[in-house]
């Protein structure tokens, strides 16, 4: 059987651009293919989504190729760690042998979201919960933090940590949106404007255009060409609710259960990781997920944050791109949390760069901490 690991990963930001989503894929699956030495012929997978409703043939077409396999399934931000896993297993069985999981988004620029989100009328949760003036996905995760209030005793304060924590990061990274600007205090988070109350501007992710794309092969192939291999080592994925009134649990999320089982296939233990990746769509959403994952209690994940223990070199280093709080939020920030996790696994990233690291744990979350993925990276 092929052995198959993810090789390079090369991320996209242009932040507000004119490109179309197929100018900004394509800009990043060429920059990609030329650092690996390959050509657009040599694809035979690829995965896709948000692009048009038939995602990975509209892709496929607009580079003049016809893969063998191909993925396209839409579970929003957990998405793109579904892509690579089916990937890898798709190598592994011998079905293909190049594949090039892709994203890229101009919502800023096309001005395409609106702060309701996307309401289907047909929907359930639009006839029994948005048809109430609810902001989706917004609303939802700030009742998610007032039940934090109520039942961690926490408060705005401690959720402006993490905004912090992703600024320092992104003043670190030259990709990022907020790149050229200040750290941020406590006083800036909770002082900028109520969106949804408790949630502040500055407890929101970004919106920005932007996207990437990752190679995965078969061993043969990445030693062929020289190229450095990510193995995942674990990987899970569950699916919990859709309607926001079936949320089994307001606060301990499907990350639980993923994290724990991508972490025992890969024979580790949370302490085995050298770096986190999680999806921050909110404040809110990094800790319950910090939470769920088993990196602490709520009050003392709060102080880890204040005293730099996830920041660079710290205990255990967290969104160190900066994460959608502050690096850029393209819609769907899968992808970018891989990207990630593999170029600071295999690349010099000057002052953000994890010393002597070797795994990362990379938690994807989609809908309103609906969908869930998880998977384990490390470098041989």
């Amino acid at each position: 059987m092929n052995k198959a690991s993810i090789n390079l990963a090369i991320d996209n930001t242009p932040f507000d651009t004119k490109k179309s989503i197929y100018e900004i894929q394509t800009e990043s699956i060429l920059e990609l293919l030329e650092k690996a030495g390959l050509q657009t012929k040599d694809i035979d997978g690829i995965a896709t989504n948000g692009v048009e409703r038939f995602s990975s043939v509209g892709i496929s077409e607009f580079l003049g190729i016809t893969p063998q396999w191909s993925e396209s399934s839409f579970l929003g931000g957990s998405s793109y760690l579904t892509f690579v896993k089916r990937a890898i297993e798709a190598i592994e069985l011998g079905i293909c042998n190049v594949v090039v999981v892709s994203y890229g988004s101009n919502q800023r620029s096309a001005r395409s979201r609106s702060i309701g989100g996307v309401i289907e009328s047909h929907t359930p949760q639009s006839k029994f919960e948005y048809s109430q003036g609810v902001l989706s996905p917004i609303s939802l995760y700030s009742l998610v933090a007032q039940r934090a209030f109520f039942e961690w005793g926490i408060n705005s304060e401690d959720l402006a940590e993490i905004a912090i924590s992703a600024r320092k990061y992104a003043l670190l990274n030259e990709n990022a949106f907020m790149y050229n600007t200040e750290e941020l205090t406590v006083e800036e988070v909770i002082k900028s404007e109520i969106i949804s109350s408790p949630l502040h501007k500055l407890d929101c992710c970004l919106v920005t255009d932007g996207g990437g794309a990752v190679l995965v092969t078969n061993d043969n192939i990445s030693k062929s060409l020289n190229l450095p291999r990510i193995k995942v080592k674990g990987f899970s994925q569950l699916e919990t609710h859709m309607s926001f009134s079936q949320m089994p649990n307001y606060l301990i999320t499907g990350a639980s259960k993923t994290s724990n089982d991508a972490l025992s296939k890969a024979g580790m233990l949370l302490s085995d990781i050298d770096m986190l990746q999680v999806y921050d769509s909110f404040t809110i959403t990094v800790l319950s997920t910090l939470v769920s994952m088993g990196v602490g209690e709520p009050r003392e994940i709060i102080e880890k944050f204040k005293s730099g223990n996830f920041f660079i070199n710290g205990e255990l280093p967290i969104n160190t791109s900066g994460g959608g709080l502050s690096y850029c939020h393209p819609g769907m920030l899968g992808l970018l949390l891989i990207i990630e996790g593999v170029k600071q696994l295999t690349g010099d990233l000057g002052d953000r760069q994890v010393k002597n690291n070797q795994t990362a744990l990379i938690h994807g979350t989609g809908g309103v901490f609906s969908t869930h993925s998880s998977m384990v990276l490390e470098r041989v």
